[in-house]
């Protein structure tokens, strides 16, 4: 598939406004399933509708859950949608994928140590790897009191055998931001109870940091996502101006659910690319997909670019989205 350059979708390529960066960023433990198509299709029309610039960042800081196979194929099916990127990674290449950038995380981890930020967590492993996941009610603890360990409680903790996880201390304060699609949000963010992993004790640097470095160093102005996400962004914004960066643009989208209620997973295989490759073409997919987000009446077919001189996120639903009972 021939990648067009972004000023083919400027409304108005001569505008001075400095352009708008998105970005494709999926964890490659998987086939894409409906809830991630529909992120994917808002977050290519956001950015195409603006005239922006598409980058494609390969999440997979994770060794264990990370397969070059499904980033593969994630990328094929993006391309079969009609969703293509101007920058970043493509199958093959070893540009923009976290697992190649370990370098940069542990300069930002030097940067807040040097702050007095960051100390080490003895929790086990089942409350760090829970602590550590870009999941709402999963990016913080309770608190731990491993920050107030004395150096002879931390020794004794090493002997035993427990290797420390990394944590990130929370400085008192409310952040505040306004989402595009949800409006103004704030959160209070409290010592103890909102500190979180930034690099588990394994060595794998967390989700919360490498995503800030990440979007600070690739200029990221605009990121879309899944709402279940939207809980992430506090500790984001405060970690990306803690670091001397300028957060970006947070627009969240409601999340797909089915009839009983249940958020789609990658783990359950809910509605997959395997699924509607073979029942659909690209342009019947996209079709349901505008019908689900608001973007047309009917689920008839249409190619994703036919959908972006008239993209708004106002005609996008702000409740979670029942998929039909027939696509099930």
């Amino acid at each position: 598939m021939r990648l067009l350059p972004s000023a083919f979708w400027m409304k108005n390529p001569m505008k001075s406004e400095a352009i708008i960066r998105g970005r494709f960023a999926p964890s490659p433990s998987g086939t894409l399933h409906l809830g991630n198509l529909l992120s994917s299709l808002l977050a290519w029309l956001d950015v195409r509708s603006q005239g922006g610039v598409m980058l494609f960042r390969l999440e997979d800081l994770d060794p264990d859950r990370s397969f070059e196979h499904y980033a593969n194929q994630m990328a094929r099916d993006l391309e079969w949608l009609g969703l293509d990127w101007d920058e970043g990674w493509r199958p093959g290449s070893d540009q923009c994928r976290q697992g190649n950038r370990t370098a940069h995380y542990e300069n930002a981890l030097k940067q807040l140590r040097e702050k007095g930020l960051v100390y080490d967590c003895y929790c086990s492993r089942a409350e760090r790897l829970a602590a550590s996941a870009p999941h709402p009610g999963e990016a913080h603890d309770a608190g731990c009191g491993c920050r107030f360990l004395t150096e002879a409680e931390a020794r004794q903790k090493r002997h035993s055998g427990r290797s420390p996880a990394q944590k990130c201390l929370i400085m008192p304060q409310t952040i505040r931001w306004t989402d595009v699609h949800y409006g103004f949000q704030e959160d209070p963010l409290q010592s103890g109870q909102d500190d979180f992993i930034i690099r588990r004790s394994d060595g794998v640097f967390a989700y919360q940091l490498a995503v800030s470095v990440d979007d600070i160093e690739m200029g990221v102005t605009r990121v879309v996502r899944a709402q279940d996400l939207m809980r992430s962004t506090a500790r984001q914004i405060y970690l990306i101006q803690t670091l001397g960066g300028s957060a970006p643009e947070y627009c969240h989208a409601p999340l797909l659910i089915a009839p009983d209620g249940r958020k789609l997973s990658k783990r359950d295989g809910d509605l997959n690319m395997d699924y509607f490759r073979e029942h659909f073409t690209p342009e019947q997919l996209i079709g349901i997909l505008a019908k689900l987000a608001g973007l047309q009446a009917t689920s008839s077919p249409i190619k994703a670019r036919e959908l972006v001189e008239s993209f708004s996120w106002e005609s996008v639903p702000r409740n979670p989205i029942v998929i039909p009972s027939e696509l099930i």
